[in-house]
């Protein structure tokens, strides 16, 4: 198998990004627009791809905004999952919010993603609340999540 490279995410990654995104996230895909903004968020703003024989195949993104990170995104192209890059990825978003100073990461992840959840759950996250309905179509309920860094106090 070929090795997966992770590298900041550069604006030439954007047509393959919202590619992917609406291969991955129909109802909620990012637009070119909403990737553009978020690059423009830099330095606070962090973000990787990880490229596979220089196709982007999976990408996440980090929110350093002081003692608490949150998760903006995280995805991994259909053929790349079951590699572990899902864990490569989220790794990274948590060596990022440490290294950034933040006590706690947050992220929210769909109730229904049962592959997502079972990759948090193995990493310390623990959910801390529920906001009902909040993906659509579909009543489908966010689950938000936080793991503490660097032995962070509990600010919930």
């Amino acid at each position: 198998m070929t090795a997966t490279a992770l590298r900041e995410m550069r604006w030439q990654d954007i047509d393959r990004l919202v590619e992917l995104e609406r291969e991955l996230f129909a109802d909620d895909a990012w637009t070119a627009n909403s990737w553009w903004g978020e690059l423009a968020g830099r330095p606070r703003r962090a973000y990787v791809v990880a490229e596979r024989e220089e196709k982007v195949v999976g990408y996440a993104g980090v929110d350093q905004g002081g003692d608490v990170a949150d998760v903006m995104t995280v995805a991994v192209a259909p053929g790349a999952q079951g590699s572990g890059l899902g864990q490569r990825l989220l790794d990274w978003m948590v060596t990022t919010a440490t290294g950034s100073g933040a006590e706690s990461l947050m992220l929210e992840v769909r109730a229904d993603n049962a592959p997502a959840r079972k990759l948090y759950d193995r990493n310390g996250f623990e959910q801390i609340s529920v906001r009902r309905r909040y993906y659509q179509p579909g009543d489908v309920d966010a689950l938000i999540l936080r793991r503490l860094l660097n032995g962070g106090a509990s600010h919930v």
